[in-house]
């Protein structure tokens, strides 16, 4: 039936006014009447214009179905024009490498360094736009597919750590690499370097040893005294839940401006803290004559310089006393710091002559003698954390298994949080990055991006990348008009501002 209608090249239309309108006359008169009208089109005709309105809208599809590498172009340019402050920067690299950290160098913020798993090490030296492999040699002698865990620039000097223990070191901003021996007996994997000065930085491994170099790597002093699991194991009844049967690792670590760490448990049940020079109980320093300290048996016209811990003398020396006490309290600050012994913070000296007016180096923070420790602490929430950081204005944010935000009541380490309303979809939030006090962005699960302009008050979900099917794992702002998301399949994100 279909075919014989398509093979009538006339139409016949019979035109007859309705039956209700005219008289019985008028029926005998008005027969109805057939008009002609000639087909504008045949078959062949119908068919060729109908083939060539349909194209515009078929050939895109059709590409798409029959070709792969233009559907994987076509789906690319989607997803770029969907994007809006950030594009997506696509890598030489194999689908399924994880990106799991970026830096640039200070002199040179055109110039950087990504990393991944599968031994990735890529190289920019145009902000970011392109990126190519970087061979290191130091780094391919053995017969080992390296995960690059993290890097870290301060001027030229350049740190690269990875798993298995993997040191690099560069002081040409990254054109040469060297790599630094590591010992065998290093509790963990090392998941986390920064620099911190000329030849120095600080080193972390998953089971919370920190170590600080200020020779290039040569030689490493242990920050921390011992390992979170011996903490918590020797504390078994700190009053942490899951600390006394805890024997796994950190599953993030995070690091603030000034120095201190916070770190997730390896299950999400509670959450550790620890910054330099923190000490148990007050540290009192003296300065003083025989008779007013606990050295009586020095003569009187011997000065002390002594620090006190819990009534208990950590050290002190004696020197002859000249000037006023002021000046000796300064003699005094100095000669410790010369000797390595103590650091200081800005607080005023007690003296047998009083306190002296102005701050000087004051009160011991840290001595050789003390044992400082990771600080474990509960967690204010039901569900298992996932990741913890730093704000800008030094709070704490916390993000939850299941899309929860938190934020901490004021500032500093504490165990008060308040929830925040997110649309996550459902999905995991796993990183917030700051472009300043105010902004933040967060990433997550299947291209989640949230934007904060307020501190974190309030949130708005980004679909930029609602259409990049890929986990997005770190928020890195360079500064606040250099920023990337790094996620799994070696998904790249540059923020445009």
């Amino acid at each position: 039936m279909a075919k014989s209608l398509l093979q009538v090249s006339e139409q016949l239309l019979i035109l007859k006014p309705p039956s209700s309108t005219i008289t019985n006359q008028q029926k005998q008169m008005q027969k109805p009447k057939q008009i002609r009208i000639q087909s504008c089109l045949n078959r062949r005709q119908f068919i060729s214009q109908t083939n060539m309105a349909a194209s515009s809208v078929s050939i895109s599809l059709l590409l798409r179905l029959l070709v792969p590498e233009a559907a994987a172009a076509a789906k690319s340019q989607d997803e770029e024009d969907s994007l809006s402050d950030w594009e997506r920067v696509y890598l030489p690299i194999d689908p399924g490498v994880v990106l799991l950290d970026i830096a640039f160098v200070p002199d040179d913020f055109n110039h950087g360094f990504v990393l991944g798993t599968r031994q990735t090490i890529l190289e920019t030296k145009n902000g970011g736009n392109t990126w190519v492999p970087r061979s290191i040699p130091s780094a391919e002698d053995e017969d080992f597919n390296y995960r690059f865990n993290s890097i870290s620039f301060k001027g030229k000097e350049g740190w690269i750590v990875g798993k298995p223990a993997i040191l690099l070191y560069t002081s040409d901003a990254g054109d040469t690499w060297e790599r630094i021996p590591l010992s065998s007996q290093l509790p963990g994997d090392i998941v986390y370097i920064k620099a911190t000065g000329e030849k120095s930085a600080e080193m972390v491994t998953d089971e919370g040893a920190i170590y600080v170099t200020s020779n290039r790597g040569y030689n490493w002093r242990a920050a921390v005294q011992e390992t979170v699991s011996a903490t918590l194991n020797r504390t078994v009844s700190s009053g942490i839940s899951g600390a006394s049967y805890y024997t796994g690792t950190f599953n993030t670590v995070n690091r603030s401006p000034d120095g201190r760490y916070v770190a997730v448990s390896s299950r999400g049940n509670f959450y550790l803290t620890w910054e330099p020079g923190q000490l148990l109980g007050e540290v009192t320093t003296m300065v003083g004559r025989s008779g007013t300290n606990v050295m009586n048996t020095i003569p009187d016209s011997v000065l002390v310089c002594l620090v006190e811990y819990n009534i208990s003398v950590l050290a002190y020396f004696s020197v002859p006393f000249q000037g006023d006490w002021c000046s000796m309290a300064t003699y005094c600050a100095d000669a410790f710091v010369s000797l390595g012994i103590f650091l200081f913070s800005s607080k005023s000296w007690t003296t047998t002559g009083g306190t002296c007016p102005e701050p000087l180096r004051g009160v011991v923070k840290e001595s050789s003698t003390t044992k400082p420790f990771w600080q474990p602490h509960n967690r204010a929430v039901a569900r298992r954390i996932q990741n913890m950081g730093w704000r800008a204005d030094g709070g704490l944010w916390l993000l939850v298994r299941g899309g929860g935000l938190y934020l901490s009541k004021g500032t500093g380490v504490t165990e008060e949080f308040e929830e925040v309303s997110v649309q996550s979809r459902g999905f995991g939030i796993l990183d917030i990055g700051y472009r300043s006090e105010e902004e933040a962005w967060a990433a997550g699960g299947s291209g989640i991006l949230l934007r904060t302009t307020n501190g974190g008050k309030t949130w708005t979900r980004d679909k930029a990348a609602d259409n990049i099917a890929a986990n997005l794992y770190s928020v890195k702002f360079i500064n606040n008009r250099k920023g990337f998301v790094l996620g799994n399949d070696g998904v790249l994100l540059r923020y445009l501002g």
